[in-house]
């Protein structure tokens, strides 16, 4: 099994300064090929930084921005800006995730009842499709973790249209095994290749473009390039967002997620954190790989917040915060929201505050606001 990227704050900024004085000056050319494994990055690779936000997407985007400037960093800040718009329709239209759980648990339960459905699975989770590409891909998966970006959309769409799949059973594939897996952009990602994000526009993987994007390495035959959108009775309804609460003054406990970890730079106004707690949720599917990268990530926090606010910080347990008001920062939709305890005041970062509110339908609102939002900070 080849080894996960370093789960701490300093591996991912050392992993932004490299993508910064390297692969990142040709992102906006490169970015969509995939050369392969062992091959030099033409992504940032910052994903499992980002999902857990031991960096933030703030910190990214502005760091590009100096350095490259407005025009040179354009692609990879609205590649950034997809991971909030994700977590924000996704926090406006929870029913999305529900639905998603629930149709894995249908879908998983079909391959108990249908050998035919099951054979395919085992077929394609082991990568023994004998589709070109895709199988590679599958194996990469499991073995590494990680998928190039493109390779992703590739595999959900093989997944979903060549070898008709529930959707919802690659979406849990996934979460299984990538270590970058999140619950909104993974969720809404498949939604968007199926076509129910967008609805009736699916993304169909095409022999040609992935022997072109991946340098004639690949060139699956027998793909199917024609097929239809997957359909809904209703799209998943939109609900108000829920207003964020500002941090109490005086002491506190900071409870801390797999969410954001980056207790450095949450909006505490005059709150005094005495006592931190780390609290662990992570994907049901996941693998010990994930669940290894997601501990050693929080160990990470914990030091980190241990240190910056000289109080206790350790691992949550039964009555750990005393007579403390909790508070933690926001928790989007997904399984750290879900095991919040009640009565803990979420904050809310002043980046989600403005963009999500305008991630409510599709993606074009929030990219034209992109030069305004980031003139903000």
């Amino acid at each position: 099994m080849t080894p996960s990227p370093v789960m701490t704050r300093a591996a991912g900024l050392d992993a932004l300064a490299a993508f910064l004085s390297g692969p990142g000056a040709d992102y906006a050319s490169a970015r969509n090929t995939d050369r392969g494994r062992g091959a030099p990055p033409t992504t940032s690779a910052l994903s499992p930084y980002l999902r857990r936000r031991l960096l933030t997407e703030e910190e990214v985007a502005r760091a590009a921005l100096r350095a490259f400037g407005e025009r040179g960093a354009d692609k990879f800040v609205s590649e950034v800006f997809w991971r909030t718009y994700f977590k924000g329709h996704l926090e406006t239209h929870p029913e999305a995730w529900s639905r998603y759980r629930a149709g894995r648990d249908a879908a998983q339960a079909r391959l108990a009842a249908e050998p035919g459905l099951r054979r395919t699975h085992e077929r394609a989770v082991a990568g023994r499709t004998g589709i070109d590409g895709f199988d590679d891909w599958a194996v990469q998966l499991v073995e590494e973790g990680w998928l190039h970006n493109h390779a992703r959309m590739w595999f959900a769409s093989i997944w979903i249209f060549t070898l008709r799949l529930p959707w919802e059973l690659g979406a849990a594939f996934f979460l299984r095994h990538l270590v970058d897996g999140d619950p909104a952009s993974n969720t809404l990602s498949w939604r968007w290749v199926a076509g129910l994000h967008t609805r009736g526009k699916p993304y169909l993987a095409r022999r040609d473009n992935i022997r072109a994007f991946t340098d004639g390495r690949h060139d699956p035959a027998g793909l199917d390039e024609g097929a239809a959108a997957l359909d809904e009775a209703m799209p998943p309804p939109e609900v108000p967002l829920a207003p964020a609460e500002p941090a109490p003054d005086g002491p506190v406990a900071l409870l801390l997620h797999l969410d954001d970890l980056h207790p450095e730079t949450l909006p505490l106004g005059a709150a005094r954190v005495v006592r931190v707690g780390g609290l662990i949720a992570s994907a049901e599917e996941a693998n010990e790989r994930v669940r290894a990268a997601d501990a050693a990530a929080m160990a990470d926090a914990l030091a980190r917040a241990g240190a910056q606010f000289r109080c206790p910080a350790e691992a949550v347990r039964g009555g750990w915060a005393g007579e403390l008001p909790v508070v933690t920062a926001w928790a989007p939709v997904g399984p750290s929201a879900e095991a919040l305890p009640a009565g803990c005041r979420r904050i809310r970062r002043d980046w989600d505050e403005r963009a999500w509110p305008l991630s409510n339908r599709g993606f074009s609102r929030l990219r034209s606001a992109i030069p305004r939002l980031m003139g903000g900070g």
